[in-house]
């Protein structure tokens, strides 16, 4: 038996946790831990409500409550919520109680003590009408960089630039409206920078890590490490340990990660053995997983660590596996949206199981993934209902109507055939969520109860039971070790109804406490049949539920142009918003409804290759195609071709409209790594785009004379033909930034369009 340490992000408690929370960041851990106490490990699982920060003042505010009283409702609401959904905490915490305080405030007395956290004068915004020091979310502007307007004051969402106070353009105050002043102010520094050639040792040899996590921090490592304020002016938070510093309290961003350890040490003395956590957070043998959106990948990666490297002797993080968002509607889940897609709203409607069935399948492990009331429908329908729900059925129901006990086993041919299916499938099962990819790891099941089916028909135990009642007996005993192995497989995705199949069988235990190593054990003959009904039960989405995914698009169609999320501004400002990857093409399908398309699996190091749909079928062969190092636009909104969904965009250069009739794939030109973006070294945003935002980026062939290329000077050994990015007068080379560059793969003139 292993110990695990699983932990969840902390939703703040301004407003009900919508499926965008689930899908992210809850339900994940709670299908590990489920699989891991499946495995007989032992789990600590420990999250709660994010309840400090400025978020729950200024919703406080509006709605004329305290900080306390209105974070506290929605704590109980969301507790109730995570409750309902089946997801089981050792503890689901909330960061405004004494332990929490007690355990903050140690840490930041013993990381002062040791030199690691100092006091500096900082700037900060400071409201004149209102008489006091703004935190960041009381001043919003114009972003410098982007020109969105109403961007907060330390981060743009648009194109995720940091800012320092007085950074902002035309900032006001979200409480007065007035313009705010810097005036400086005292505050205490974390000594991040102190932590780097540790934090570099601690993430190298990590190659199972998700690319996001690897390229956030590979990022903030690259650009240096920065000391950061962890105190604020403010009165809501944990309070500073120290005389003369009352008007200010810890931050949340510092404090926040130390509830991982906090709820630790709280559920250690619910349990009456105070000293439990130590097992967890100062063994290096056990396992810490984070379950976090991709939004706070560098708290948990770099801050976190950092701290608890300070402390000394603490457990660090093994994995963490960040989701990316889900969508609806083409935009991000938002607690200001309204319709039915909060937690709370939906369990009303639909079984939990349901829910976390059609999270599971489409869950945004390694790129965002779109929620619709319309799949959801089709899914659970044809998917959850039709298949596995249906085979469950119609095993138990024919064996119990005939036989009404487990029948006798077969040790032929059929239960062999049935053994090495469900030994396939728990293999593959074991390798996907042993990795925590989960979207997998449910198909498997998924695909074992596709094999049920097709067995049940093969050995009709309808026309058998009236030919041979024995035989029919063995092939349901077979079927039945299919459902039994169904039932546990499923458990951590579909726990409550998995356990009533369980109890269907005639178990009086649980899956838990069977385990998985019994999947393969022989049924208990002559085991007592309970009368089994169906578990789950088609959907039907009405025009409410489908209230918010329209409301979205709609907002998205009517915004103003003005308030939309700008390109970044400067030169190469349309080049800036498309996100160019390498991949390799490692699978080649003709595709199914048109024989001048081919379906492409490209590997761009996100975890599952991107399927692409092309028409370069004239051009080039299956053959030719396989293998080959691609440049991908990843960021282009999802379209379908025939049916065949494809996840963005081959890049290629196209010489039609200089007389030629053909074209070439771009490739990089060097061996690089799967996943490196060709951005030519500059900042830009990965935000979803459209195919009439690339239309707008220039691109040409260029060759390399003299060693430049458009009077940019080459590096020696460059490639013959490179590709000039071009805005006005303004020219980049198309590359990584580090010296490799985009060619093709034969002759061009110059200037070819580059598409």
């Amino acid at each position: 038996m292993s110990k695990v340490c699983i932990n969840i992000a902390w939703p703040y408690s301004n407003g009900a946790i919508h499926l965008g929370h689930l899908a992210g960041s809850l339900l994940p851990p709670d299908i590990f831990s489920r699989y891991n106490r499946l495995l007989g490990n032992e789990v600590l699982m420990v999250g709660g409500s994010d309840q400090h920060g400025t978020p729950i003042t200024v919703s406080a505010e509006k709605c004329g409550m305290t900080p306390e009283a209105y974070a506290d409702k929605f704590h109980e609401i969301n507790k109730k919520a995570i409750e309902d959904m089946g997801i089981e905490y050792s503890l689901y915490n909330k960061t405004h109680c004494p332990v929490h305080d007690e355990v903050v405030q140690g840490i930041f007395l013993d990381l002062l003590d040791k030199g690691y956290i100092y006091t500096k004068e900082t700037n900060q915004y400071y409201c004149p009408k209102c008489s006091r020091f703004l935190p960041d979310r009381y001043v919003e502007g114009v972003c410098p960089k982007c020109g969105m307007e109403k961007t907060r004051s330390d981060q743009c969402d648009a194109c995720g630039t940091t800012f320092e106070p007085g950074d902002l353009l035309k900032p006001y105050c979200t409480l007065c409206g007035s313009e705010p002043e810097v005036r400086p102010t005292e505050h205490f520094f974390l000594k991040l920078s102190a932590f780097r050639e540790q934090l570099i040792e601690l993430i190298s040899g990590k190659d199972y890590l998700r690319s996001n996590v690897k390229a956030f921090t590979k990022n903030w490592l690259d650009d240096g490490l920065y000391d950061r304020a962890i105190t604020r002016d403010m009165s809501w938070g944990v309070p500073i340990p120290i005389e003369g510093w009352e008007d200010k309290v810890i931050y949340v961003w510092f404090e926040a990660v130390i509830g991982y350890l906090s709820a630790s040490v709280e559920y250690s003395r619910m349990i009456g053995k105070p000293d439990y956590w130590e097992s967890f957070w100062k063994d290096p043998e056990v396992r810490h997983y984070y379950f976090i959106g991709k939004d706070n990948i560098p708290f948990h990666s770099i801050i976190w660590p950092a701290i608890l490297m300070g402390m000394g002797g603490m457990t660090q993080y093994h994995d963490i596996p960040a989701n990316e968002y889900l969508m609806i509607g083409g935009g991000k889940f938002s607690k200001s949206r309204g319709g039915a897609i909060d937690v709370p709203t939906v369990l009303q409607k639909y079984d939990a199981d349901v829910v976390r069935y059609y999270l599971s399948a489409i869950m945004p492990d390694t790129h965002d993934s779109e929620f619709s009331w319309e799949d959801f429908q089709v899914k659970v329908n044809n998917e959850l209902v039709a298949n596995i729900g249906n085979y469950y059925h119609r095993c138990l129901s024919f064996t119990r109507k005939n036989f009404g006990t487990i029948p006798m086993a077969d040790d032929g041919e059929g239960s062999a055939e049935v053994v090495a299916a469900i030994e396939s499938a728990l293999a593959d099962y074991n390798d996907c969520l042993s990795r925590c990819d989960f979207k997998k790891g449910v198909k498997v099941v998924m695909d074992l109860a596709h094999f049920g089916n097709r067995y049940f028909d093969s050995v009709k135990p309808w026309a058998l039971v009236k030919s041979d009642r024995d035989q029919c007996g063995r092939v349901l005993n077979n079927n039945l070790r299919i459902v039994k192995a169904l039932a546990m497989m499923a458990w951590p995705f579909m726990p409550r109804s998995s356990e009533t199949i369980w109890g269907y069988l005639g178990y009086d235990g649980t899956i838990e406490g069977a385990g998985l190593a019994s999947v393969l054990e022989p049924l208990p003959e002559g085991q007592e049949l309970r009368e089994p009904l169906p578990v789950y039960k088609k959907v039907e989405i009405e025009m409410e539920d489908n209230k918010a995914e329209q409301q979205q698009k709609q907002e998205k169609k009517d915004k103003p142009k003005e308030a939309q999320p700008a390109a970044p501004a400067g030169p190469f400002a349309m080049f800036r918003r498309m996100d160019l990857r390498v991949g390799t093409v490692v699978s080649v399908e003709d595709h199914p409804d048109a024989e001048k398309l081919f379906v492409l699996k490209v590997d761009c190091d996100e975890g599952e290759p991107r399927q692409l749909v092309t028409n370069l079928k004239w051009r080039y062969t299956a053959e030719e195609m396989m293998g080959r190092r691609l440049i991908v636009i990843s960021n282009l909104k999802p379209a379908k071709f025939r049916g065949v969904q494809s996840m963005g965009m081959l890049t290629a250069a196209d010489d039609e409209n200089m007389g030629g009739d053909t074209v070439h794939l771009l490739a990089p030109s060097c061996d690089i790594p799967n996943g490196t973006r060709f951005d030519c070294g500059v900042e830009g945003t990965s935000s979803r785009i459209e195919t009439k935002h690339v239309e707008q980026v220039v691109m040409k062939t260029v060759h390399v004379v003299d060693g430049k290329a458009m009077g940019v000077e080459m590096p020696e050994g460059s490639p013959s033909v490179v590709i000039a990015v071009i805005d006005g007068d303004d020219v980049m080379i198309l590359g990584d930034g580090k010296g490799c560059y985009a060619t093709i793969d034969g002759d061009i003139q110059d200037g070819a369009n580059v598409l």
